[in-house]
């Protein structure tokens, strides 16, 4: 009995040697940046997803063989979350047990929302390429690359109004998702402010985007010179084309979410010709950083990168800056770096991809020119 009980002692703490080793591989390198990624990669959102994953490598990678952070070299690992809340936390908590120390994420919204919890609670410095609803930096420790959606929607009637395209506009969103209710309620506010008469405001839901002629119908019969799109692609696709089959050939204008509209699978490009939306990068410009990237990626990924990407690149370097000036190192725990970085970011300026002289404010929100795109000939042209 004796012999069993030793044996038993000696096999516990032989397990719990291997459990201690065990996690102190979840950081493989201590002399390491550990930056994790999550988003949506399989799924309805995937163009979203593959594009910010993409593009962060190619930073990382940019980073690296320039000799890194503050001479220290970055682990990069995305997740992908399908673009579903639960999936993202359980990502999220997959990364931290990796070592992760930033999080460059999530992609969507909705996923977004529900991490930034987690982040709070870990005070875990967090940066999102593209996750728009101002519920993202309710914390002190998030930051957006993107516009939120009130910008969005302001800045959409903005150009509309100032560049004369209509004067009567339709709207139709998704009244079930923050993001596009978002942006569809301040673009009403805006509109009022230059002039634009929102001759109809139709909403659908995640459980009825599949048959749109009743909204494209009442927006035709009240004579809508221009639709409006606080959407996502998928949806968009299915917009255009039953427009198309009831002869209704309004403008059509959106908002990042429409960035991927030429990916939909199945969908008749042509019918995307003369679709405008709000974007900050435009793969057509002739600045050299643009052109630079735009080719690595095509080398890379085999197609033109898209806004998300734009983001995304950007973000690795605001992480990048911000770490830099609050001369942060990797042996420092997640909230210590934390710290350095939210105090760094207000003072943090970089000129990126989406945005020349970007800066930050306070409560996480970016401050950036917007602009305009057009789909002409299959292809993003800058307007």
């Amino acid at each position: 009995m004796k012999k069993a009980v030793s044996i038993l002692l000696i096999l516990a703490m032989a397990v719990g040697c291997f459990a201690g080793c065990g996690s102190k591989e979840a950081k493989k390198d201590s002399d390491k940046f550990y930056i994790g990624g999550i988003g949506p990669t399989t799924g309805d959102a995937a163009i979203y997803g593959k594009a910010v994953m993409n593009a962060a490598q190619i930073a990382v990678d940019e980073i690296n063989e320039d000799g890194g952070i503050n001479g220290k070299k970055i682990e990069y690992n995305f997740q992908d979350d399908q673009g579903d809340a639960e999936k993202s936390v359980n990502a999220y908590n997959t990364l931290k047990d990796w070592g992760m120390q930033v999080l460059m994420g999530t992609v969507t919204t909705t996923p977004c929302v529900a991490v930034v919890d987690k982040t709070g609670q870990d005070n875990m410095f967090q940066i999102t390429p593209s996750a728009s609803s101002t519920d993202v930096i309710a914390g002190d420790n998030v930051f957006q690359v993107c516009f939120t959606d009130p910008a969005q929607g302001t800045k959409s009637a903005q150009y509309i109004g100032e560049h004369k395209l209509a004067s009567k506009v339709a709207i139709i969103y998704n009244s079930s998702d923050v993001y596009s209710s978002g942006i569809q309620e301040n673009f009403v506010k805006e509109a009022k402010n230059q002039k634009i008469e929102v001759v109809a405001t139709e909403a659908f839901t995640a459980d009825s985007k599949t048959d749109f002629s009743t909204q494209l119908k009442k927006a035709k019969d009240a004579g809508a010179e221009l639709v409006f799109l606080p959407i996502y692609y998928t949806e968009a696709s299915i917009i255009l084309t039953q427009a198309d089959q009831m002869e209704y050939k309004p403008k059509f204008f959106g908002g990042d979410g429409l960035d991927g509209l030429l990916a939909v699978e199945n969908f008749d490009k042509k019918l995307a010709e003369g679709v405008m939306l709000l974007t900050p990068f435009a793969a057509d410009a002739d600045d050299e950083a643009t052109q630079n990237f735009v080719k690595k990626y095509k080398d890379e990924c085999g197609e033109i990168p898209n806004q998300f990407a734009a983001d995304a690149y950007d973000a690795i370097y605001a992480i990048k800056a911000a770490m830099e000036k609050a001369d942060v190192t990797p042996d420092m725990s997640v909230s210590e770096i934390s710290d350095a970085m939210k105090a760094a970011m207000p003072d943090t300026t970089i000129d990126g991809l989406t945005g020349a002289g970007m800066t930050w404010s306070k409560t996480g929100e970016v401050n950036k020119d917007p602009k305009a795109v057009v789909i002409q000939n299959g292809e993003y042209v800058g307007m």
